[in-house]
């Protein structure tokens, strides 16, 4: 029996290993001809980076267009989180909380909106947006974003909230604490680990997200992704290593992110509507 379980603990060490180096083996050769000189060719490219260069990441930062995308795409982002997480909360207090006429129906009603492709409703945001005026401005990109990553905040958030006996709510106004004062007080660090996952889902839409962001904006508000495809794209072959950089750095702020909320998703995934 002993034998038995530890070759299959064998068995799915090597399954994770074999998977762990076919995801990551792209992310590797990305960062690899991201430090190549200009020149080289993913065909010519060495395994290991040598020569080592930084002549791509300093290309970069030397050019406004591919900083500004950078910039852009962090602004609307960071927009994006807030307003989610502010509609998201009282929304999810409510159906968890409060019982009335539909509210079942109403709870999954509000994921219809989130099973439609960005690109089926492109034309009309366009033609609201630039009714309104907000045509390439962070703003504009934040509220399209929002329509998409608020259901799945609500959902989330709803299940952390139901986790909590609303006996507590009781205790906690037998001791004088008033709604707003629990809310806050109470409630937002108890569900701390759910606001970490949702705003995680809504950086993870919003920040690869192009379709919405490319066709709302036109030159002050472009993201990072459309620059790349915009500048990178005429620079053609001699220039793989900046396209490379440009990927590598996108890249960045989701580990950071991962990092800094490892111990929140590793919960989160475990509880509430995420297990």
């Amino acid at each position: 029996m002993a034998n038995r379980f530890s070759n299959s603990t064998k068995r799915q060490s090597k399954v994770v290993f074999g998977y762990t180096v076919f995801v990551l083996l792209p992310v590797y050769w990305l960062v690899v001809l991201s430090f190549q000189p200009n020149g080289v060719s993913e065909e010519s490219a060495n395994l290991l980076p040598g020569p080592v260069t930084l002549e791509n990441y300093g290309y970069i930062f030397s050019k406004e267009a591919w900083v500004d995308g950078y910039v852009n795409a962090i602004i609307y982002v960071v927009m994006n989180a807030a307003m989610t997480l502010s509609l998201a909360l009282p929304a999810a207090y409510a159906f968890s909380r409060f019982r009335f006429a539909g509210s079942d129906h109403a709870f999954f009603f509000v994921f219809i909106f989130r099973m439609i492709a960005p690109a089926v409703i492109l034309i009309p945001m366009v033609q609201v947006f630039s009714t309104l005026g907000m045509i390439d401005t962070h703003l504009a990109v934040a509220i399209a974003h929002c329509l998409f990553t608020l259901p799945i905040a609500i959902w989330i958030l709803e299940g952390f909230i139901s986790a909590i006996p609303s006996e507590m709510e009781e205790i906690a106004a037998v001791d004088g604490f008033g709604p707003v004062r629990f809310f806050f007080e109470i409630l937002l660090p108890q569900i701390r680990t759910g606001l970490g996952v949702a705003g995680f889902f809504c950086f993870m839409f919003s920040w690869v997200e192009l379709a919405i962001a490319n066709v709302l904006t036109t030159v002050n508000a472009k993201p990072i992704g459309v620059v790349m495809r915009l500048v990178a794209e005429p620079l053609g072959f001699v220039h793989i290593g900046v396209s490379s950089a440009a990927s590598t750095l996108l890249l960045l702020p989701g580990l950071v992110l991962v990092w800094l909320l490892r111990k929140h998703l590793a919960r989160g995934f475990s509880m509430g509507r995420v297990g």
